[in-house]
């Protein structure tokens, strides 16, 4: 005699789903399954936006680099966001020649511990031996961890370094767009090259940085279901465009709540390139090229590393 199923695996039949709620689901999952349909390693994409020397690396950064390259990663710009963290992105660079690049700057939460001598000195220290931009700097007026007037001075004093070290600027801003239109007005008077990284500001705020000659970059933040600004996606030029990880923040859905990682830059690719109206794989190259370009990376993973940042007349 068959004994009853126990109460547990009784089937209840569920109410069906409004019909928006199924298509938006069925929507989804071809979004996130479009890329698993490429052949990873032939697609080739930057990650211009990774902080691979933070503590959530320390243990196995080098396999969440060999997964990146694996994925198709060509091209990683470690961010060195603190003199300390520097030193660990110029090393793991080191590792990594023609794939991990680095940068070094301060970012505003730690403004007020910015020397003029001492940080401005480690700069030059880390553009001396391959630095490719100037930064993580800029203005979180949100957090608000250092005060309002030393982050200004400090990004004053981060661009006058990158007008002296002909480096561009990795720029993080938060609720603080009068000041960043008044100090993209003065780069661009300046000369100064730079990228709102991460970019989550106002159409205006974008038309200010790309008036100023500067690059935006975008991050997982575009696959979140509160990101509704499609028309941004669209209104960056292709030689503006870049895209990012800002591993390990901010991972990409279906993976958000999960430690980031570079790897997962094409879920990212995907949903830029569905709103602009192309294939990931040509996005992809576009980025990859846009992030050579920009940072001044060598093309070839053979060429020295000492090229990488220098002036190139064809630019």
């Amino acid at each position: 005699m068959m004994r009853p199923r126990p109460a547990r695996y009784v089937r209840v039949k569920r109410p069906p789903r409004p019909r928006a709620a199924r298509i938006g689901c069925r929507r989804a999952k071809r979004r996130h399954s479009a890329w698993n349909r490429i052949t990873m390693s032939e697609v080739a994409f930057a990650d211009s936006h990774v902080h691979l020397a933070d503590a959530a690396f320390t243990d196995d950064v080098d396999a969440v680099i060999e997964r990146a390259r694996a994925a198709g990663a060509r091209a990683l710009v470690c961010i060195g966001e603190s003199p300390a963290a520097a030193v660990r992105a110029q090393a793991i660079a080191a590792r990594y020649p023609g794939l991990v690049f680095h940068t070094c700057g301060v970012h505003p939460h730690d403004a007020v511990s910015w020397d003029d001598q001492r940080d401005a000195n480690a700069v030059r220290d880390a553009v001396g031996v391959g630095a490719v931009a100037v930064g993580e700097c800029g203005l979180d007026y949100h957090y608000d961890h250092s005060p309002r007037d030393v982050q200004r001075r400090t990004l004053d004093a981060q661009l006058s370094l990158a007008a002296e070290l002909d480096r561009p600027i990795v720029l993080h801003t938060r609720e603080a767009e009068d000041d960043t239109r008044t100090m993209l007005r003065d780069a661009a008077s300046a000369g100064i090259r730079g990228v709102l990284h991460c970019f989550t500001g106002s159409v205006g705020l974008a038309e200010a940085g790309l008036e100023a000659g500067w690059h935006v970059s975008f991050s997982g933040i575009v696959t979140f279901r509160t990101w509704t600004d499609i028309e941004l996606l669209r209104l960056v030029p292709d030689d503006r465009l870049l895209v990012e990880s800002d591993a390990p923040y901010l991972a990409p859905v279906p993976k958000r709540g999960k430690r980031n990682e570079s790897s997962w830059v094409p879920l990212t690719v995907q949903r830029i390139a569905e709103a602009r109206g192309t294939t990931p794989e040509s996005l992809a190259a576009l980025t990859l090229h846009n992030t050579r370009k920009f940072f001044r990376l060598p093309d070839d993973p053979t060429v020295d590393r000492s090229t990488a940042g220098s002036v190139d007349a064809s630019l």
